[in-house]
């Protein structure tokens, strides 16, 4: 009986010692590709820029991510309630998903606040901004809101003219597979640049409709096609963008950039 008891501690024991080193070994390789993981993150944030603001494709290498946008891209932190930039932070180190988690650093949305459904919204986020001699190219915002099973995230780019659309889309959900899933579609995707986002008086205008878009309705400058068999993934889409070029995210800053301020 001591000898079964003996043996089964031994086995316990040695079972103990190998859950205990896998367990080392599985953090000190989570602690080691963390910086790693850490550049992965950045870099394919930074590809999704360039690829919705039209400076690179899919396919480009890190070295021609990282030099394009070093080249092009000027990042800047921008105060949501004032619409004005604040150069005190650093664009490139600033997390405005981790700011919308601190109560001191955004704001709870009320019911009817809250229609792109991401409860908090930061005070301040950080903006990207494609400049040439003449000023302004082209401006990219960070958007996202709840489509039908998850947040999407994602970028719109709007022309110097504040109203065109560059490029939109998503590069973090967890939508349906062939239905909502399809807003990464790239035909979705080019359904988007030349429509407007905004009518002449700078009042938010753009709609994914159900169905397809009449060319030759005069509404169609304002229109997407919807996504077939994904109504509510469709509609998270307007909620979102209704919401980020509202008053309650960068209407006030995109009313300072046509004023000529900042």
């Amino acid at each position: 009986m001591s000898d079964q008891k003996e043996s089964v501690g031994r086995t316990l024991r040695v079972a103990f010692m190998v859950c205990l080193a896998c367990s080392v070994v599985v953090a000190g390789a989570a602690v080691g590709l963390k910086p790693e993981q850490i550049a992965n993150r950045q870099l394919d944030k930074q590809r999704n820029i360039l690829v919705i603001a039209g400076l690179a494709n899919a396919n480009a290498s890190a070295a021609e991510v990282k030099r394009i946008y070093n080249e092009k891209i000027k990042a800047r932190v921008v105060d949501l309630n004032t619409g004005r930039y604040d150069d005190t932070q650093d664009a490139a180190r600033f997390d405005p998903l981790k700011a919308a988690q601190n109560p001191a650093a955004s704001k709870a949305l009320t019911g009817s606040e809250d229609i792109a459904s991401i409860k908090r919204r930061e005070n301040q986020t950080v903006v990207y901004l494609v400049e040439g001699d003449k000023g302004l190219e082209t401006l990219i915002l960070p958007v996202r809101g709840y489509g039908l099973w998850s947040t999407l995230h994602g970028f719109m780019a709007l022309k110097k003219d504040l109203k065109t659309i560059a490029g939109f889309g998503f590069y973090q959900h967890a939508e349906t597979p062939g239905l909502g899933g399809e807003v990464d579609n790239p035909r979705w995707k080019a359904l988007w640049p030349g429509k407007e986002a905004f009518d002449d008086a700078g009042k938010f205008d753009i709609t994914v409709i159900k169905g397809s878009v009449d060319p030759h309705s005069a509404r169609a400058v304002h229109q997407v096609d919807g996504l077939a068999g994904a109504t509510l993934t469709s509609n998270g889409v307007n909620h979102l963008l209704n919401f980020w070029l509202g008053p309650q995210g960068f209407g006030p800053y995109l009313a300072q950039l046509r004023a000529g301020g900042n």
